[in-house]
Formats: C-alpha cells, structure tokens, sequence
C-alpha cells in the first residue's frame, strides 16, 4: 500500500502519521532547503521513524534516495526523558540523523533545517523550538518571524538553527599548488583548515571568481582534507556579504548546492574580515541558496536563519 498526501491540509498529515506508524510504513518528505522557491537551495529527504532502525537500512535508503542528505528522525518519548540532557523540558525532542549517499556524517545544516521544516509546517511538534540530539551534540531550531532573501519581513515559516561555530587553523602552503590546479588555476587569496570535517576553506580574490569557478572534481577528491569551502566576497550591489561554494566528493557529493553546516567556519572567517556579527551568504551553485548568519563570539555559537519549500510527501514501505 503507498500513501500520498497534501502537506498543506495538517488533519490529513497528522492522522496519517498515526496509521502510518501502526502499519510500519515511514514517512518521507523531500524538502528544499535555504531557499523560497521549489527546485533551488539542497534537497534533504526527512524520514520520520517510529523507532530506530539499523545503520545499514539508513544507509541503503539514503544510497537509493541519492540526495546530498537523506535524514532520519525519531521522537523522545517522555519516557525517554529522565535519561537526557534537555535544555527546556517542554520543548519537543529528537534523534536526528544525516547520511550521504555513501556514508554517516556528524553535522548537517541543511537537512537539520529540513527536518524543522517538516516538524513546524505539518504541526507535529507543540513549541516553537525542537531540540535535535545528534553526533554533534543537542542542536536547537527555533520557529522565527521570516525574512525574505532580500532582507524584508516575511510571512512563511522560517527556521533559526543554533549550531557550533567552527574554529580554523593555518593551513600548510606546501599543498597549496595542488588546491589551485584542482580550481582550475583561480587566485587563491588564503586558506585555512577547519575543525569540523577536516575540511579546506579556500578565499578567492572575490565573489565574481567563485560564481565562474570550474573545479576538477577529480582532483579535488586527491586534496587534503575531507572537502572544499571556496568563498569570495560580495560585491556591494549583491546584497550578500560572502559568496560560497562547496565541493565533497570523498562523500559522493561533488557539489553540495548549499551546505549549512559550512557557514560554521565561514562566518567567523568572514565576521572577522568584515568586522560585523551578522551576515548574509549566497550559494553560487547551480541551484543557488540563501542563508541568513549572526555569529556570536563570546558563546562560539552560529545562528542561521532560513527558509525551506516541502517539494513532496510519500512513504517508505520498506
């Protein structure tokens, strides 16, 4: 038996999460992520589960999905609680995990906004903040007033995510020939290693070249590191601060179209040249992808803002 229903009409949803869950059958959304328009900003597959399920059946799934995230959520049943660490006891909360489709990572941004999404837009959480317990620690999203990609109010429904801020390191210039050739030669301004992920954050001389770049993806699977963060600046007319791309195809994702997780280091990289807390990133990527950031030095933690579009709704009946 296979399901399909209109995210749009709540009653509908929330009684087919019901029968679903007696039937075994999971649930499953495809949400575009960091973006107002449907087929832009990264798609994540949100899997709601009953219960956990083996590591090797979310990997599959996630290899079928092929997706740069497939996510899996699974609620803390009050039960539950007395054995974790909350940071508000009535606040919703759940088990999230992210897979690629070759392999477990420990944070993700976009599917974490994803998951959110899903949770707030079809009424399955009671507060406007849900706590996600993940590799990476207790991860917060929080149901804000919206912004548009221009910066003005909006109306949706938008997602503050408070993530931790990543640190960087210097970065062995011995290797830098090779970073360069797998860009295709562009002018490389710095670069910097990061904490989470082990990955290369690469400044071109602006956001123009980061728009035009033309990677090797194969090389760039050779370089050091676990992917590469290539940013630029923004022009003043743009309206964005920095412009970023990201390349991870040691995870099966040659490009990622917008990777949340990466404005962990982006944003203190760019705090700090720009001298301003608050900033906002565009994803150069074919698809695109907006991300609104405030980076809060004292508490080393991220805040990302941003919008997301349900694209479909089905179910796994496996």
């Amino acid at each position: 038996m296979c399901l399909y229903i209109n995210s749009v009409n709540l009653f509908v949803l929330t009684v087919y999460y019901e029968v679903a869950c007696d039937l075994n059958v999971w649930i499953n959304t495809q949400v575009d992520a960091f973006t107002e328009s449907a087929f832009k900003g990264n798609p994540a597959a949100v899997c709601l589960l009953e219960e956990e399920r083996e590591e090797s059946w979310m990997q599959s799934l996630a290899t079928e999905f092929n997706l740069s995230e497939t996510c899996y959520l699974t609620r803390i049943a009050d039960s539950d609680r007395s054995d974790i660490s909350s940071i508000e006891p009535s606040n919703d909360r759940f088990h999230l995990r992210w897979f690629t489709p070759t392999t477990e990572v420990e944070l993700c941004g976009h599917a974490t906004l994803a998951s959110a999404h899903v949770l707030f837009s079809c009424g399955l959480v009671k507060s406007n903040i849900i706590e996600f317990f993940t590799l990476s620690g207790v991860l917060t999203a929080k149901k804000v007033p919206g912004i548009n990609e221009s910066g003005a109010p909006d109306d949706g429904i938008f997602v503050e995510l408070d993530f931790p801020a990543d640190t960087v390191a210097e970065f062995n210039g011995a290797d830098i020939s090779q970073i360069s050739a797998a860009l295709n030669g562009a002018h490389i301004i710095d670069v910097k290693r990061t904490t989470i992920g082990d990955n290369l954050l690469v400044e071109l001389a602006s956001g123009k070249e980061v728009v035009e770049l033309q990677p090797d993806i194969g090389a760039i699977e050779k370089c050091p590191g676990g992917g590469i963060l290539v940013t630029g600046t923004a022009s003043p007319e743009s309206g964005f601060d920095y412009y970023c791309r990201t390349f991870f195809p040691k995870f099966g994702i040659n490009e990622d179209p917008i990777t949340g997780s990466a404005q962990c280091a982006l944003a203190p990289y760019w705090a700090k040249k720009l001298g301003r807390c608050d900033l906002s990133a565009y994803a150069a990527s074919s698809r695109s992808g907006v991300v609104h950031v405030h980076f809060d030095e004292q508490s080393k933690r991220i805040l990302m803002r941003g919008n997301a579009v349900t694209v479909m709704d089905g179910s796994v009946l496996i």
